[in-house]
């Protein structure tokens, strides 16, 4: 969410990645200026690319925060992911494989 819109997206949770990256068509529908955000350049076995950082509010299921988000200078519509700063640093996360199960608390919230 940004400035009252909102979008939906699926994103891929990479517990490697330092930061949340989204197609910058995502920030676009948010109104936002993709290029006038804090530019990073990532280096990845894949290759390097731009994106650009702006705050925007996260909500995952009932859980609600501000982050900053990073948008691909590039269309990338495939690779839309969710990284530790931004959303994992934000939840406390149970994994449960064998049992299909995933638990997901807000970080400040006691256990």
């Amino acid at each position: 969410m940004h400035n009252g819109k909102t979008v939906d997206l699926t994103a891929r949770l990479d517990t490697g990645a330092a930061d949340c990256v989204l197609d910058r068509f995502f920030g676009e529908v948010l109104g936002i200026d993709v290029e006038s955000g804090m530019r990073q350049v990532y280096r990845t076995v894949a290759g390097s690319f731009a994106a650009y950082g702006h705050e925007v509010t996260l909500r995952t299921l009932d859980l609600e925060w501000s982050a900053v988000v990073y948008f691909y200078a590039a269309a990338s519509r495939q690779n839309n992911f969710i990284g530790r700063r931004g959303w994992l640093d934000r939840v406390r996360l149970g994994l449960v494989h064998y049992d299909q199960r995933l638990y997901l608390n807000p970080y400040d919230r006691p256990q």
